[in-house]
């Protein structure tokens, strides 16, 4: 059984127990959270889509932890210019797992 549910304005395909980073959620750590915003459900085979969401559906998770991703540098050049132009990101992500999913 795996269901896609929208988490933090992205999409993810999910099944019980899977472990996933997602964009930070304002839930503390060890905490459970719910999402409602299934937009497709397979239970054995049988394909339910929302239009554009299943109603009564929802994905329960518990956020383990929250971290930071690895560095990102964007490097801006213009030949022959002497423009050159260094920034770094780093995104916050929360590291959650699936408990259940409800149908």
């Amino acid at each position: 059984m795996y269901a896609i549910v929208e988490i933090a304005g992205q999409q993810f395909k999910v099944e019980k127990d899977q472990k996933i980073f997602v964009h930070r959620l304002q839930t503390e750590e060890g905490g459970q959270v719910e999402f409602a915003k299934v937009l497709l459900l397979d239970k054995d085979g049988e394909v339910v889509v929302g239009a554009p969401t299943i109603e009564g559906a929802k994905v329960s998770a518990k956020v383990i932890s929250h971290m930071r991703a690895d560095k990102v540098r964007v490097f801006k050049k213009k030949r022959r210019k002497g423009y050159r132009k260094l920034n770094g990101h780093r995104q916050n992500l929360s590291h959650i797992q699936i408990e259940e999913i409800f149908a």
